[in-house]
């Protein structure tokens, strides 16, 4: 769920303004967008999205991030539930030009915005080779992949604990058994 705020500002008043203020926020066409907190089934997710990543990537040529900043334009920063970047970035740096990899996880609250404006927003970026969004009640995961003529219209949908998600451009395959473990029964 999200709350919007009526008060407007551009991107560096907002990483000022957020600094050391609780909560998670979004800033969304020059608005602030608070972030409320997910589900069990979200968090455990992320964690495991995040572990398989982890896992399975060189992390001296990657860097893995849960709720961290993307710039997602001239008055838009997005805080995703994971991203991956080219390792080496700034350490004191708030957010990414260049994400790779983004993956959401629905929650029900942020179903058209994570498969619409989110994702029309992430797909625009020049650096960005794959997207991806869990949903948190079954294992189904819909990716879109960059191709050579850039995005798809529509994403492919993956699912069933047996499938597993191909990311080509971190060269890793992501089983959605791995990923939902602890979260969805057999």
């Amino acid at each position: 769920m999200n709350v919007q705020s009526q008060l407007h500002m551009d991107k560096p008043a907002f990483l000022a303004w957020a600094e050391g203020r609780e909560g998670r926020f979004e800033l969304v066409k020059g608005r602030i967008v608070m972030m409320t907190g997910g589900s069990r089934a979200h968090a455990l997710i992320i964690g495991n999205v995040y572990a398989a990543l982890r896992s399975r990537l060189d992390l001296k040529q990657w860097s893995i991030f849960a709720d961290f900043g993307v710039d997602g334009g001239p008055d838009t920063l997005r805080y995703p539930d994971i991203l991956v970047e080219a390792a080496g970035g700034d350490p004191k740096g708030c957010t990414t030009p260049a994400p790779i990899f983004i993956a959401e996880i629905l929650s029900p609250s942020s179903v058209a915005t994570d498969l619409g404006d989110k994702a029309a927003e992430y797909l625009r970026l020049p650096s960005l080779a794959a997207y991806l969004v869990h949903s948190q009640d079954e294992p189904k995961a819909w990716l879109w992949v960059r191709g050579v003529t850039g995005f798809p219209p529509g994403p492919q949908v993956i699912e069933g604990k047996d499938a597993a998600i191909r990311i080509a451009a971190l060269g890793v395959d992501l089983p959605l058994a791995d990923i939902y473990a602890g979260v969805v029964t057999d």
